[in-house]
């Protein structure tokens, strides 16, 4: 079918890989809100395809190419968030000194989180 076209074996392998990654979104978004998680459904799909992967259940040549499709053309994700930043300019002036507090907060956290999980994980678990 495919055969030895090398355009449609990458497009397939692309599709093959946003649909696992889809999978994974819809799958987390379903778990956090049957067990009512305080934890976004595309923060446990993540968590779900990263113990996938560290597990070989899932096998990173499925993933990679969608992956890194999407990584190369990120900068598209972010139009939507700057049309809004652009939308609500007014209400962004008068509220800057929370929403700078809360960005400033919720980066050390942020840090602190990734850190504290990068160490217990080259300690190996």
């Amino acid at each position: 079918m495919i055969g030895n076209r090398p355009d449609l074996r990458r497009a397939a392998h692309h599709l093959l890989g946003l649909l696992i990654l889809l999978a994974f979104l819809w799958m987390g978004d379903a778990f956090a809100r049957a067990l009512r998680l305080p934890l976004p459904g595309s923060v446990a799909g993540m968590l779900m395809l990263a113990r996938g992967l560290r597990m070989r259940w899932i096998p990173e040549r499925a993933v990679r190419p969608a992956a890194e499709l999407l990584i190369r053309n990120m900068a598209l994700l972010f139009v939507p968030a700057g049309v809004g930043v652009m939308v609500y300019a007014g209400l962004l002036g008068r509220e800057w000194l929370p929403i700078l507090a809360g960005s400033a907060a919720s980066t050390v956290a942020v840090l602190l989180v990734v850190g504290w999980m990068q160490q217990r994980m080259e300690r190996g678990g």
